[in-house]
């Protein structure tokens, strides 16, 4: 299956978190979106990797994926390095993806900023002839997302564009609650952690209006890009 787009990130619901809504409006627009989770989160204070497993099952049906993998990579201690650039290297050709989405370039999680670089310099590799990955005993064709667009997360980054996400917003909140380990319940007996904090879902919703006021929109959702953007004429920004 070709995707249009691919979401590449450090762990089960930073997708949620970070591009919900831009995941669900570009389904609604037509596009084929996957996710590919780099780690199991297994590391996370709350719940456990299956936990995990099954809540990100539940929050792809709200959203509508075409996909959703995990590659496995060692939460807490993947590397941008060969072993698991050609991990994702393989993913990207399996895809060929037009567009990437991935974590921001630097966050308080350490994984976040690494999972950056491991995704952006593989979209690199993976359209390199001489970089060589096989899916099921076949040599994979060589495949370059067009762009490589990162989330803004935790620590605010001022973004480069802003998508209105007005429409998708609700979804967003109903995809990022199917992860119900990881956020605020007042049942819940294990440690308090930076997400589980009931003021958490007010950052991500103090942060969708800041967003979404700057472009007009009630709610938007930014990115940075390490590129410069083009646009065929004036009338296509908002």
């Amino acid at each position: 299956m070709k995707l249009d787009i691919l979401v590449l990130s450090a762990h089960p619901d930073d997708a949620e978190i970070s591009c919900g809504g831009t995941i669900a409006k570009h389904i609604s627009l037509g596009y084929k979106v996957g996710v590919i989770d780099l780690t199991r989160g297994e590391l996370g204070t709350r719940g456990t990797a299956k936990i995990r497993d099954q809540e990100a099952a539940d929050s792809s049906k709200i959203l509508g994926l075409s996909i959703r993998e995990n590659l496995g990579l060692r939460d807490g201690f993947f590397k941008n390095a060969e072993e698991d650039q050609l991990k994702v290297v393989k993913a990207i050709r399996q895809y060929r993806p037009e567009i990437v989405l991935t974590n921001a370039i630097y966050d308080r999680h350490p994984d976040h900023g690494r999972a950056s670089d491991l995704v952006y310099e593989s979209c690199f590799l993976s359209g390199l002839t001489k970089v060589e990955t096989q899916d099921q005993s076949k040599p994979q064709m060589v495949w370059r997302p067009k762009s490589v667009y990162h989330f803004v997360q935790s620590q605010y980054i001022q973004p480069d564009i802003v998508v209105d996400v007005s429409d998708f917003w609700e979804m967003k909140i109903e995809s990022l609650r199917a992860f119900k380990s990881q956020f605020y319940d007042p049942q819940s007996k294990e440690p308090e952690t930076f997400i589980s904090n009931p003021g958490f879902m007010k950052l991500i919703e103090a942060r969708g209006h800041e967003l979404g006021y700057a472009i007009g929109a009630k709610y938007g959702e930014g990115f940075t890009v390490r590129n410069l953007i083009g646009v065929n004429d004036l009338f296509h920004l908002k």
